[in-house]
């Protein structure tokens, strides 16, 4: 990424919805973040100014292309595939597609779950471990943030 994707996706991220916002490639994370909602109102009630958006950033010195990967985040306690990202989840690689997963199936290590759109870009979740699904979380087509629940499984 160059520094007027960068300042891009700063603007696109100000004028959005979005609370939280994280990119990672091998050498170089974004991690952008609003106030939330709630923080909000309390700081309008209690007479604060808004708290700035933080931006982190580090840049590789070379330019070159580097490979997204996307690692869902798994909660520990309760076997829950949570999303890696904020986008769109998709349940299918495409309309009217059989569903990545189903309630009771078993899945191997790296088996895809869905899509998370993010930025017109297609990621795949992948478990990371053998499971067995229990419930699937989310709608077709629905918005997620970073650390919502995908689907519940139970470890095999």
């Amino acid at each position: 990424m160059n520094l007027s994707e960068i300042e891009e996706l700063i603007k696109e991220f100000k004028a959005s919805d979005l609370g939280h916002l994280k990119l990672k490639h091998e050498h170089f994370e974004l991690v952008l973040d609003k106030e939330s909602a709630y923080a909000k109102k309390n700081a309008l009630n209690s007479a604060h100014s808004p708290a700035p958006i933080m931006v982190e950033a580090s840049m590789p010195s070379a330019q070159t292309p580097v490979p997204m990967v996307c690692t869902p985040i798994v909660d520990k306690k309760e076997d829950f595939v949570l999303s890696p990202m904020v986008g769109t989840f998709y349940h299918a690689p495409s309309p009217g597609a059989e569903p990545y997963v189903k309630v009771g199936d078993t899945l191997k290590k790296g088996q895809i779950i869905g899509i998370v759109e993010a930025m017109k870009i297609m990621n795949e979740i992948e478990v990371e471990y053998p499971c067995k699904v229990v419930s699937i979380e989310v709608g077709d087509a629905q918005p997620v943030e970073y650390g919502t629940k995908l689907i519940k499984v139970e470890k095999l």
